[in-house]
C-alpha cells in the first residue's frame, strides 16, 4: 500500500463522478425499500424497519471489511483499523443518521452514510495507509420523529445523553426506554455509547444542502461555516370539549380555534424576525377528534431556528407571552414544554479548510454557507472537531419523496469526502514524522 498524498490537483472526469454517483444511488434506493410503511419512506428510531437497515448497512459495511457493532443506543458503527499501530493511533469519525421523516426522500443523512462506506472503499482501491482509524456511524435518532429526542443518538456519542429523553413517549404510549429495550439496547449502559475525545481526529458529515443556495450558484458542492441554533417544543391547550349543535359560539373554549390564533403569531414572528429565523407549526393532534364535538385539546409541535442565538431567544419569549395572552383572552391553558435548545454551532475551521481544499482540487470553485437545517454534526460539535459539506439539492426540496440530487453531484461528494480523508492522512503523516 502507499502512504498518503495531499489532495490531488485532478478534476474528476465526469464519467467517474457520474459512476461514483450512481453507485451510491442504487445503494439508496435499495436502502429507500426499507421502510416501516408501504409505498413511501418511513424509517423511524428503533422501528422494525430501523432494525432492518442496520443488518442490511451492517453488510455493506463488512463487505469492505469494516468490524461493525450497535451500540447502546443502537447506533450502527463501522470500523477501519488505522494501518500502524492501531493500538495507539486516532480515530477519524465519519457518517450521518439512517432514520427519516415520514414520506421522505431517499438522501437526507442515508447519502452520509453510504458517501462514508464507499470513501473507504476508494481509499482501500487506492492502496493508501491511513495513520488513523476511520469509523463510520450510522446514527437512529437525528430526527426525533418518534419521540421528541432529535439527535439523540449523536448526543449519546459525545457523552451528553439526557436520561429524562428514556421517560418520553411515542404516540402509542411506548417509553423511549421500553422501546430500546425491545430493540436489545441495555439502557444502563448508555454511557459506554460515548466516545472518548481524545481519541478523535474529528467528524466529518456529507449531506444534501436541503435548500436552494447551490443551485442558485449553481455549484455541486458548499463547504458548510455554523449549523443553525434550534429549539423545540411541544405545547397543549386545553378547552372544553361539547356538542357542535349546542354549545353557543360566544361560550365555546375552543382550544383549536386557539391554536390557529397562535400558529398564525408564530407566523408573524417567524417573518419578522432576523439571522434567517424560520417559526413552524408543525404537527397537530386534535382531540376528542369528532366531527360533530368542539375540540377540547390540541397537542402541537413548535419549531424555532436561527443563524444566530439572539433573534431565536427573542422569538421565543415574544411566541410564549402572545400565546400566553391569546390562551387566557379565549379560557383555554396553555402549557408549553422545551425538549430540544440548541445553540448555533460554528464548524471547526481546520476541518473546513480541509473540505475546501478538496473541493478545490476538483476544480471547482470553494463557496461556504451556513445550514438552517440541524445535523448530526451539531452535536458531535459539542465533544470533536466538526465539519460539513453539502451536496447541492435540485429545487432545494428535502423532507420529501422529491429529494434528489444528481448522480454526477453526488459523485463528486463522495470523492471530496475521499480526498479529504486523503489530505487528513497526509497531513498527520508529515506531522508524525
Amino acid at each position: 500500500m502507499t502512504t498518503p498524498a495531499a489532495s490531488s490537483p485532478t478534476p474528476l472526469a465526469p464519467d467517474a463522478a457520474r459512476a461514483l454517483g450512481e453507485r451510491a444511488q442504487a445503494l439508496l434506493d435499495e436502502l429507500a425499500l426499507v421502510s416501516d410503511e408501504p409505498g413511501r419512506v418511513a424509517r423511524t428510531y428503533l422501528s422494525p424497519a430501523h432494525a432492518r437497515s442496520i443488518d442490511l448497512v451492517g453488510a455493506w459495511m463488512r463487505g469492505i471489511g469494516l468490524t461493525t457493532r450497535v451500540d447502546a443506543v443502537a447506533t450502527l458503527r463501522g470500523r477501519r483499523e488505522a494501518d500502524a499501530a492501531p493500538e495507539r493511533a486516532k480515530t477519524l469519525l465519519v457518517g450521518s443518521h439512517i432514520d427519516t421523516v415520514l414520506d421522505a426522500g431517499k438522501l437526507d443523512g442515508c447519502l452520509g452514510v453510504i458517501a462514508g462506506i464507499l470513501a473507504v472503499a476508494e481509499i482501500e482501491k487506492r492502496g493508501v495507509k491511513l495513520p488513523f482509524a476511520v469509523e463510520i456511524l450510522a446514527f437512529g435518532d437525528e430526527e426525533g420523529v418518534r419521540f421528541p429526542t432529535a439527535l439523540s443518538s449523536s448526543s449519546a456519542a459525545t457523552g451528553t445523553y439526557r436520561r429524562e429523553w428514556l421517560a418520553v413517549r411515542d404516540r402509542d404510549g411506548r417509553s423511549l426506554a421500553e422501546a430500546l429495550a425491545d430493540f436489545g439496547c441495555d439502557t444502563d449502559a448508555i454511557e459506554s455509547a460515548r466516545i472518548d475525545p481524545a481519541g478523535v481526529v474529528g467528524f466529518l458529515e456529507l449531506h444534501i444542502e436541503q435548500g436552494p443556495l447551490l443551485e442558485h450558484w449553481d455549484l455541486p458542492l458548499g463547504v458548510v461555516t455554523s449549523i443553525a441554533g434550534q429549539s423545540r417544543f411541544s405545547f397543549t391547550l386545553d378547552g372544553v370539549a361539547g356538542h357542535a349543535g349546542t354549545v353557543p359560539m360566544d361560550l365555546r373554549r375552543d382550544a383549536l380555534t386557539g391554536l390557529a390564533e397562535i400558529a398564525l403569531t408564530v407566523e408573524r414572528v417567524g417573518r419578522q424576525g432576523t439571522n434567517g429565523l424560520v417559526a413552524t407549526v408543525g404537527r397537530v393532534d386534535v382531540k376528542p377528534g369528532a366531527g360533530n364535538t368542539v375540540p377540547g385539546r390540541v397537542e402541537a409541535t413548535l419549531d424555532i431556528r436561527a443563524g444566530a442565538d439572539a433573534p431565536r431567544l427573542v422569538a421565543i419569549d415574544r411566541i410564549r407571552h402572545e400565546a400566553e395572552r391569546i390562551a387566557g383572552r379565549r379560557g383555554l391553558r396553555f402549557e408549553l414544554t422545551r425538549h430540544i435548545d440548541v445553540p448555533t454551532c460554528p464548524m471547526n475551521e481546520d476541518l473546513q479548510a480541509a473540505f475546501a481544499r478538496a473541493v478545490g482540487s476538483l476544480g471547482l470553485d470553494v463557496r461556504r454557507l451556513p445550514s438552517g437545517a440541524g445535523h448530526d454534526a451539531m452535536a458531535m460539535a459539542r465533544a470533536f472537531p466538526s465539519a460539513m459539506l453539502f451536496v447541492r439539492s435540485r429545487d432545494g426540496i428535502s423532507h420529501n419523496p422529491r429529494e434528489w440530487s444528481s448522480p454526477e453531484d453526488i459523485g463528486l461528494g463522495v470523492e471530496a469526502l475521499t480526498r479529504t480523508i486523503l489530505d487528513l492522512a497526509a497531513r498527520a503523516t508529515r506531522g508524525a514524522a
